[in-house]
């Protein structure tokens, strides 16, 4: 029932952004299921945005505490079971299976604020699907204790959480990040992972408590196997850090310190207040 808010921007070497224009799309009045080519005028400035939009619901995605999580009531966890068992492999082929996350905690996550605090908070990625929690204000062992659900496209997709800090009208800085690939999950098992770098190539400061589900058809999951994977439609901007401004001027006491100490030593020579060490720095 909501309206859908277009945006369109314009990017000057990923520096300066300048907004062109906005319209919207009333969701109510398209038609379900079908493709509507629409030609949208935008607002208060010139020009014109085409558009392909297809409506269809979306089964699985939702946000709810702990002691309301879909799988934990058992009508529930046997009704989606059963949407996902052999005899209904060839009903509705795209809708592949269900995952449920319960994002529980983090325990000793980065202090991104000079105060030695963060605002953290978590995103959580299935594709182009993202969910997001809530932010935990001043706290480095935040406990969020929620669960989302995601339906699956792609058995072969990997899970990222992401936990980020909060800081106001600025973009958020980067914590850590954890990628759990659908078919690694132990279902219902609870585990902790440890948050690494952007790259997942290094361990980063803290980690993260988690409990996964996933339910599949394996047939519609070798079907789709054999399609091209979905491309991902988010750009990653760059932003101002917190974190990295921290490093930067630690990096420059350091070579402040290490300068001044060369000519404290420099000066010491030329006054000759130990001869025997001016002897060998003149050497």
């Amino acid at each position: 029932k909501d309206m859908l808010d277009v945006e369109v921007w314009r990017k000057d070497n990923k520096k300066h952004e300048e907004l062109l224009g906005t319209c919207q799309v009333d969701i109510t009045a398209l038609p379900m299921k079908q493709t509507n080519c629409l030609e949208l005028p935008l607002e208060k400035r010139p020009g014109s945005l085409l558009m392909l939009i297809a409506v269809a619901p979306c089964t699985g995605v939702s946000i709810s505490d702990l002691c309301v999580c879909p799988l934990g009531d058992p009508s529930e966890r046997q009704q989606i079971s059963q949407r996902y068992c052999i005899k209904n492999s060839f009903w509705d082929i795209k809708d592949i299976g269900f995952l449920q996350v319960k994002v529980l905690k983090a325990v000793d996550l980065l202090a991104a604020d000079f105060a030695g605090k963060s605002d953290p908070f978590c995103v959580l990625e299935l594709g182009n699907d993202s969910l997001q929690t809530h932010t935990v204000y001043k706290n480095l062992n935040p406990e969020w204790n929620k669960v989302f659900t995601f339906p699956i496209k792609d058995i072969h997709d990997v899970l990222e959480v992401t936990v980020f800090d909060e800081d106001g009208d600025k973009p958020p800085d980067f914590l850590g990040k954890v990628a759990i690939p659908l078919l690694s999950i132990r279902n219902g098992k609870q585990s902790c992972y440890t948050l690494k770098n952007k790259d997942l190539e290094r361990a980063s400061k803290g980690v993260i408590y988690l409990e996964l589900d996933v339910l599949f058809n394996p047939v519609k999951a070798s079907i789709r196997t054999f399609k091209p994977r979905e491309k991902r439609f988010t750009e990653e901007n760059r932003k101002f850090s917190k974190k990295i401004l921290s490093r930067n001027v630690d990096r420059v006491k350091k070579i402040t310190m290490a300068i001044w100490n060369t000519i404290q030593f420099l000066r010491s020579c030329f006054l000759w207040e130990s001869t025997v060490k001016s002897v060998i720095a003149f050497v």
